[in-house]
């Protein structure tokens, strides 16, 4: 097995979405002060690498507590515009920019999450129908295509969270990997 980190690192003033919060890293304790070392985080809840729960675009909507774990992670499988078919019952992960063009063929087969350069109006249709969004990741041309592996994208135990950093990883079968 084969395991492919699609997480940006999160760093000291790193690019957000226009009007975030700036994202600060600092080192608040150092050996020399306190015989250990912590970094202070300061940065909105969709920085790097993140998932949106519904409630993040529709007041109302399912927040991150709301919903249960097995949404974060499963089967899932790279796609393009361009397949003849989509697989169902898997997370489904782009590796070309979408918009409202996959509305349609995702309504339909209603994947538990989706994943990747995802416009602004396809993520808010996909998130009001309770439709887990991943945006940010990184590497997912290393994915092998046509092959499903498995996606983990855990969010913080945010309180009333509308969306979170996550490590997203993928782990993929070694004879799928080469």
């Amino acid at each position: 097995m084969k395991v492919i980190d699609l997480s940006l690192p999160i760093a000291d003033g790193m690019p957000v979405y226009p009007g975030d919060p700036v994202v600060k890293v600092k080192i608040a304790h150092t050996y020399e002060t306190h015989t250990w070392e912590l970094r202070q985080l300061s940065m909105g809840s969709h920085t790097g690498t993140h998932v949106d729960a519904p409630s993040h675009m529709h007041s109302g909507a399912a927040t991150l507590d709301d919903l249960p774990l097995e949404r974060f992670f499963g089967k899932s499988r790279v796609v393009r515009m361009n397949d003849s078919a989509w697989p169902e019952g898997r997370g489904l992960f782009f590796v070309e920019s979408v918009g409202l063009e996959a509305l349609d063929r995702l309504a339909s087969l209603q994947p538990p999450f989706v994943g990747g350069e995802l416009s602004d109006d396809l993520e808010r249709a996909l998130l009001s129908m309770d439709i887990v969004t991943y945006t940010k990741l990184q590497g997912l041309e290393r994915l092998p295509a046509g092959t499903d592996f498995m996606f983990y994208g855990f969010p913080l135990r945010i309180a009333c969270g509308d969306g979170s950093p996550v490590r997203a990883v993928a782990v993929v079968e070694a004879d799928s990997a080469e």
